[in-house]
């Protein structure tokens, strides 16, 4: 980390203990102690507030409500509904709270032969059932580690969750309604309101080629982790786009416009989740023109134990576990290194549960004397891409950072 970005963080963690000290009525004797994150029990109820269903997570923003998870409290394989992270656009409807379905349907039109509406209860009845396990990704998660800084949510590492999710494959859906040749693109229309509330004007509507729309793994789901979707998540129907940005996985359906052409919807062009067509300096400003969409995510892995800054025993196995994942499916090899990356030992890597579920990695590792090391953890997926050391290619708005996760160990 150079110097200015580390003045940068130690301004920004000073401020925020400032507040909480503000926020509690008097100093924290021990805030040095505070993992980075967390808030103390005394202030749990103003983060209910604006979360009332989460424990743990860390508050990006509030309008529209952004959080993400530590990321040592992603170790389950299967990220439970309370510890996943939230990325809204908008205000969420009114009716995901009280869970009122009166008037709510999905548009199926478009580039179609027979344009759809329908019911939850005719898509639950008219379709064959799906339960995957897929991970969903913010593009921006690891935006914090770009210098000079990207604008946006601040994401460190804990913008990504991998939950079960049950409904329809999207594809059946479509094959229903007749796709027709000419369909190039999906685009959906969710209720969710604009931050500024102004009628007719979308917190966001994006979408995918047709092709990925009609991948077997993208769903219309109404269930996360055996439950009905929370409101925060996009009850009563969301995308699932496994692989792709979460902002291409929409919240609160209710149409999937089928289009003859790139959907070109909120948040679909300028910069918005888009990458430079070719790499840029750190810096540089890059035009609306020089700008593509992204699709898959690269190839990433987090360390979810032991935590940054833990004491293990010198000469003795210590267990390191987390999980890889990559956009493009399946990661075939993860190797994690203690010596500044002279060594890499394989780790053991389970296979996934299905295709665009993460896979947990483990490794008993005995660290050779007493000391300070840096544990380096590197995934290899199936096409062979592997994570970088650094932050990869700058870009104007941080998206997009697979460098390797390191965490400090102590060896005692």
């Amino acid at each position: 980390m150079n110097r200015t970005a580390a003045s940068r963080r130690r301004f920004l963690r000073n401020s925020s203990l400032a507040t909480l000290a503000a926020a509690l009525g008097g100093p924290i004797p021990f805030a040095r102690n505070l993992a980075p994150g967390l808030f103390p029990d005394a202030l749990a109820q103003s983060v209910a507030d604006l979360l009332p269903d989460k424990r743990g997570l860390r508050i990006l923003g509030d309008r529209p409500i952004v959080a993400e998870t530590p990321v040592t409290l992603l170790d389950d394989d299967i990220t439970p509904t309370e510890r996943h992270f939230v990325r809204n656009n908008g205000h969420p409807p009114e009716r995901a709270a009280k869970r009122d379905l009166a008037g709510w349907s999905l548009t199926i039109d478009g580039e179609v032969e027979k344009p759809l509406k329908l019911t939850l209860p005719e898509l639950q009845s008219q379709f064959p059932k799906i339960t995957r396990t897929l991970v969903i990704e913010c593009a921006g998660n690891g935006r914090a580690a770009f210098n000079p800084p990207a604008s946006g949510n601040q994401w460190t590492l804990g913008g990504v969750g991998c939950a079960n999710y049950t409904g329809v494959r999207l594809g059946d859906v479509l094959r229903r309604a007749g796709v027709k040749q000419s369909a190039i693109y999906i685009g959906y229309e969710s209720e969710d309101a604009h931050l500024s509330r102004a009628p007719g004007k979308h917190a966001i509507s994006r979408g995918v080629p047709i092709a990925k729309a009609l991948d077997e793994h993208t769903l219309l789901a109404w269930e996360m982790n055996g439950q009905p979707l929370p409101a925060i998540h996009g009850w009563p129907l969301r995308l699932v786009c496994p692989g792709w940005p979460a902002s291409t996985s929409g919240k609160w359906l209710k149409r999937i416009w089928v289009r003859d052409r790139e959907h070109d919807g909120e948040k679909m062009k300028g910069h918005s989740y888009r990458l430079p067509k070719f790499p840029v300096a750190p810096g540089t400003k890059v035009e609306a023109a020089d700008m593509a969409i992204i699709h898959e995510l690269p190839v990433k892995s987090i360390i979810t134990l032991p935590a940054s800054g833990a004491e293990v025993p010198a000469a003795q196995p210590a267990l390191l576990r987390g999980h890889a994942w990559s956009g493009w499916g399946d990661v075939k090899a993860m190797h994690l290194s203690y010596d500044f990356g002279a060594t890499w030992l394989p780790a053991k890597l389970s296979a996934p549960r299905n295709r665009f579920a993460w896979q947990r990695w483990e490794l008993a590792l005995k660290l050779p004397t007493k000391g300070y090391y840096e544990i380096w953890a590197r995934a290899t997926d199936g096409k062979g891409f592997q994570q970088p050391m650094l932050v990869p290619g700058w870009n104007p708005e941080g998206y997009a950072n697979n460098a390797m996760h390191r965490i400090a160990l102590k060896a005692v």
